[in-house]
């Protein structure tokens, strides 16, 4: 009985005192538990969500959605439970929230806001995980996850990038593979003046066909087209449409595109410019 004793002592012992508040040892543990069985509680629901979703074939996005909001809930149901255990009553979190308010007021409205941002593009369904987009820096990734503040971005570096969710909703985003995984990709290349442009479109075309990546529809052809006259050629381009993976690797694609263009151009003998320069020179009178 010793020992129960010391231990309901230890458990009752205030931790902090506030005028007639007093946070005990049990307190601080249940509290500590409560969160602890929350994260417990929050990984098997989920897992039996997304087992359950699985089996009625519901898209990964929607599962993704769903334990995202599950996870939000249960986390929310959990923090206020272990605050009533600490001794805060709904009044007094009424009154907190009000404290909050004032907060967010004056320095909390970009967390708030990007928190808002993010449970909007989970039902949106304007970015998803998955995705590859471009930012407005020019800057391309994967997303791999849509946070509570943030959403992470791998890049083609395999560099991770937070990028706060406010970001996507005010600025431009190009989201390369938002309804399907079809992209043209735009390859420039360059012959001498004087070639047969006949010829050089039939070689880009033949190029092209000897690309697997390359898709043959009726409005998803491949073409050679003339972009410019320029000061050392004729500036063309071959424009191809991709679908799958790769559409997630452009500077792989356009280095395929650019070898098949030029073992074409050279089978075909067709020159390739170089920069040239006329230099004139003048006899001065001195």
């Amino acid at each position: 009985m010793a020992v129960m004793d010391k231990i309901e002592y230890w458990l009752n012992v205030p931790i902090v005192q506030i005028g007639d508040y007093a946070l005990r040892t049990a307190d601080l543990a249940s509290a500590i538990g409560i969160l602890l069985i929350t994260m417990l509680v929050s990984r098997i629901i989920t897992r039996a969500a997304t087992m359950a979703a699985k089996r009625s074939r519901a898209r990964d996005q929607n599962i993704y959605v769903i334990n995202r909001m599950l996870k939000y809930i249960v986390y929310a149901v959990g923090i206020l439970t272990a605050l009533s255990t600490l001794g805060f009553g709904f009044g007094k979190l009424t009154i907190v929230a009000g404290a909050l308010g004032v907060g967010i007021g004056f320095g909390l409205q970009s967390i708030v806001n990007n928190f808002v941002s993010g449970i909007i593009i989970l039902f949106e369904k304007s970015l998803r995980v998955g995705d590859f987009i471009e930012l407005p820096n020019g800057l391309l990734g994967e997303v791999r996850e849509i946070n509570i503040r943030s959403t992470l971005i791998r890049t083609l570096d395999n560099a991770d990038i937070l990028v706060p969710n406010a970001d996507f909703i005010t600025n431009q985003v190009n989201n390369w593979t938002l309804n399907d995984d079809v992209r043209r990709f735009t390859i420039p290349f360059s012959v001498a003046y004087g070639s047969d442009l006949e010829l050089v479109k039939k070689a880009g075309l033949e190029a092209a066909d000897k690309v697997d990546l390359t898709l043959h529809r009726a409005n998803l052809k491949p073409d050679v087209l003339v972009s410019e006259l320029g000061a050392s050629g004729v500036d063309c381009f071959l424009s191809v449409w991709t679908e799958g993976a790769l559409v997630k690797r452009p500077g792989l694609v356009k280095s395929t595109y650019l070898t098949a263009i030029y073992n074409s151009l050279q089978e075909h003998k067709l020159e390739i410019p170089f920069p040239q320069m006329d230099v004139h020179l003048r006899k001065s009178g001195i």
